[in-house]
């Protein structure tokens, strides 16, 4: 990966040098592909609109007018996420296993049988809860509490104000851990 400024970076991607857009790729896909999973719930999916947002961004790197780069791009990735929900209404069918990457209460090797059980319990019924938050919410929950954008960076790709944000994230959090508690006490789930 390279060792220069992402500024600098952008700046021999705006004269034309494939290299330097290569290595803003090498930089951010992973974000972006991790964004578009959480969004869409299909990985074929995630890598297009990965791939049609980092092209896009190759043929639109003059218009960047500066700020914060990673927030332009997902802003890029997120309304291509939109463009294929709108195409896609019938509802694209859920990938847990795709989607295990960089949730809380990720298993370690020194966790017992038991606690790997519980904790991949626990990423599953976040995700099925995830998808029942509406689009506007689900997007700043995965930015904020998975990714770890700050609320003004979120604010700024979502183009809404810092105050929204904040109750978005408040609201989702709510449904969330609502979900999650009727989870835990449905007569379904089995414990060890």
């Amino acid at each position: 990966m390279s060792q220069d400024s992402e500024a600098e970076l952008i700046a021999r991607s705006v004269k034309g040098e494939p290299e330097a857009f290569n290595s803003l790729v090498e930089r951010y896909q992973a974000r972006v592909y991790n964004l578009a999973l959480r969004m869409l719930r299909d990985p074929a999916a995630a890598e297009d609109v990965t791939q049609d947002a980092f092209l896009a961004a190759f043929r639109s790197i003059g218009k960047f007018r500066g700020g914060s780069f990673p927030a332009w791009l997902f802003r890029i990735a997120t309304n291509l996420c939109h463009d294929v929900g709108r195409q896609a209404r019938s509802g694209v069918p859920l990938s847990l296993e795709a989607m295990t990457v960089d949730l809380p209460s990720t298993p370690t090797r020194e966790d017992s049988p038991e606690e790997h059980l519980l904790a991949r319990e626990t990423q599953e019924e976040v995700h099925r809860g995830l998808q029942l938050l509406p689009k506007d919410q689900r997007l700043v929950v995965i930015m904020v509490d998975l990714q770890g954008w700050s609320y003004e960076e979120v604010a700024q790709l979502t183009r809404s104000a810092l105050g929204t944000v904040k109750s978005r994230i408040s609201r989702a959090r709510d449904k969330l851990k609502e979900y999650l508690v009727s989870q835990e006490q449905s007569p379904r789930k089995s414990r060890l």
